[in-house]
């Protein structure tokens, strides 16, 4: 069958400088082992499918699977994701762009395996509401030392570190800047690590991010980070490190130029957001 189709790259301003999801607009009786084997054959981190949805409230729901766990075709379990940022706004994204019609003029909502996620339009393009920690706090001495190892740095380089934990399980590091944040070549890394450091006053951006995590025993990073930002800004801003609005750029290392905008509500509620363009529009055979 024929089914509706886009890659979208996401939080750049132009196409193929952010973070790219597969997006099949019509994901209807499709079975998890068919979902699996499309996301691990798009070679990308993510892929969503997009569904009618089982809430009242909700626009639509989308399901969200990431290859990385499944490139030896097994654990399909582990491969669908609750709630992941870069796929939620691309999705979104896509869906508009074929026409979808949200039941508010102000906000989108999404039903995911997180539950219903609110999305809305800013000058910034698409953004989506933060979701909840699950884990915050301060991170025991003994794993700072450990992370100290794996980025190949003192000890006392390492500013502060926190569980900025909203799912994927992020550890947030802060280093003392920008600059320092791109020199460095980790290895061996074995958790969920998200490193910033902020640029010097007048900077068009506030703060440089990079994400990285293990996949089969290989240190990877991320291009473009929704989730992580998202933990990030709570930790940024409640700490007094940052204020809102602000923008954190991502993916320099890796030649990409991403950019997330983060804003906050006076009720506190902190809003990620990025441009998103669509690059391949077609059908797929599913």
């Amino acid at each position: 069958m024929l089914r509706e189709f886009r890659q979208v790259d996401v939080f750049a301003e132009r196409a193929y400088a952010g973070n790219p999801v597969a997006v099949v607009l019509d994901g209807d009786r499709l079975n998890l082992d068919e979902m699996v084997r499309f996301t691990r054959w798009t070679n990308l981190s993510e892929a969503t499918f997009v569904l009618p949805p089982t809430q009242a409230e909700a626009d639509y729901r989308v399901r969200i699977f990431t290859g990385a766990s499944t490139a030896s075709g097994q654990d399909t379990g582990r491969a669908e994701l609750p709630f992941a940022g870069h796929p939620t706004l691309g999705t979104c994204h896509a869906w508009l762009e074929a026409g979808g019609q949200p039941r508010d003029d102000d906000v989108i909502v999404q039903e995911c395996g997180a539950g219903l996620v609110r999305i809305r339009q800013t000058n910034d393009g698409l953004a989506f509401a933060a979701p909840p920690l699950i884990r915050s706090g301060p991170v025991e001495e003994a794993l700072i030392a450990h992370i100290a190892e794996l980025l190949g740095v003192e000890r006392g380089e390492i500013v502060d570190a926190a569980w900025a934990d909203n799912g994927p399980g992020w550890v947030a590091v802060m280093l003392d800047s920008a600059e320092r944040v791109l020199e460095l070549r980790p290895t061996g890394v074995d958790l969920d690590l998200g490193l910033v450091g902020p640029y010097p006053s007048g900077h068009p951006e506030a703060f440089e991010v990079r994400a990285f995590f293990d996949q089969h025993g290989e240190t990877v990073e991320d291009p473009v980070t929704g989730s992580l930002n998202a933990s990030l800004a709570g930790w940024l801003l409640a700490t007094g490190r940052a204020s809102a609005p602000y923008t954190a750029r991502q993916g320099t290392a890796l030649g990409r130029e991403g950019r997330v905008h983060i804003s906050q509500d006076p009720d506190g509620t902190i809003w990620v957001g990025g441009h998103a363009v669509t690059c391949v529009r077609g059908v797929v055979q599913l």
